[in-house]
């Protein structure tokens, strides 16, 4: 492989892009950025936390329809014609 002439080399540029490079451990800046992927600024954290109480008011919908379903009689007769 002929070398580039711009001393430009892709594969030293591909290791050290890789987050478990050895450069990657070296960087200073590493311990003060490692905070805003830990604890509550995770992925998993920052998801569940996007829509606050939908959970227990999509639990709280299926039991009003539930019950609407199983309790609720329907009076109307829609069909029966109105004379």
């Amino acid at each position: 492989m002929t070398p580039n002439p711009t001393g430009f080399n892709v594969n030293e540029f591909k290791a050290a892009a890789n987050p478990r490079s050895i450069w990657a451990k070296r960087d200073p800046w590493a311990r003060y950025e490692a905070w805003r992927y830990t604890g509550p600024f995770s992925r998993f954290q920052r998801f569940k936390n996007i829509f606050p109480g939908f959970g227990i008011a999509s639990v709280a919908f299926a039991g009003y329809c539930a019950y609407e379903y199983f309790f609720i009689k329907d009076d109307h007769h829609h069909g029966d014609g109105h004379h």
